[in-house]
């Protein structure tokens, strides 16, 4: 059996950008899905056949989700476009991995025969792009519903070790606003923390997975090629669906969560 390796195989430069093996894929697989989808927004009509019935349930069904998560009909038309788009990308790039024959495809290079296609979600660079598209999405929100300070603040706030002083210069002297306000401050850093983690946990677990599955499925052919690796092969199928669904999920939650307005911002904003 080959080396199984963690980055994905050069194909060829543009340049000085390599085209990998991945990235490569990734092109096909768009430029298809775009042309598919123009095929069929040009094909609809107003009395649906059962394709175009299929698609639409689909469609409907989408959002009918993502508005039951953000129970709001306006964020959810803006919403949706993002995470429906994020679930298919990536459920088909999965998907692709069990097209047959095409580990078949090899190119030969001076270091040796790579395969001309790879699992895109197996390429952690490709992963953590979606993923900075997810997160910086979730922080551009953020930004617009909350304001900059306010985004800040959630960071960086130092409103109670301020309270502190102001009180200390009128002679008074409360250690528990002091105790209140590096609380505060803290827990803005573990937002700053959690925010880094949110880019650890969604690429992680999607790279994880995936490149797993191609681990486990490559190690059983070459051990028994006949029958026993069918059932891994389910396995990986059942995975690569569930990670397009949880990582346009979790997506969609952050986002969500991103745009909603504390209590205590409610009620300033009807005071004022």
């Amino acid at each position: 059996m080959e080396g199984i390796s963690l980055a994905p195989q050069i194909l060829f430069y543009i340049g000085s950008f390599p085209v990998t093996n991945s990235f490569f894929w990734l092109v096909i697989l768009s430029f298809t899905l775009i042309i598919i989808f123009i095929t069929i927004t040009k094909s609809l009509k107003k009395v649906p056949s059962r394709f175009q019935s299929l698609f639409e349930i689909l469609i409907e069904g989408a959002y009918g989700f993502v508005l039951s998560v953000v129970r709001n009909e306006k964020k959810a038309r803006k919403i949706f476009p993002l995470i429906f788009s994020m679930f298919f990308l990536v459920l088909i790039a999965n998907l692709a991995t069990f097209i047959p024959g095409q580990a078949a495809i090899t190119l030969k290079r001076a270091e040796g025969t790579i395969p001309l296609f790879r699992t895109i979600v197996a390429d952690y660079s490709l992963v953590f792009t979606i993923t900075m598209i997810s997160i910086i999405t979730t922080q551009i929100v953020a930004i617009f519903v909350h304001g900059p300070f306010g985004y800040i603040g959630k960071f960086i706030n130092l409103s109670g070790i301020k309270e502190f002083f102001v009180q200390l210069f009128k002679g008074n002297f409360k250690f528990g606003i002091l105790a209140q306000g590096f609380l505060d401050l803290f827990l803005g850093i573990m937002n700053i923390v959690g925010e880094i983690a949110k880019i650890i946990s969604l690429s992680f677990r999607l790279f994880g997975n995936m490149f797993a599955s191609e681990v486990l499925t490559a190690v059983i052919l070459f051990l028994a090629p006949f029958i026993v690796p069918l059932p891994f092969k389910f396995l990986g199928l059942l995975t690569a669906i569930v990670q397009a669904f949880v990582f346009s999920v979790l997506t969609l939650i952050f986002i969500n969560m991103a745009s909603e307005i504390e209590e205590d911002q409610i009620i300033e904003q009807a005071t004022i």
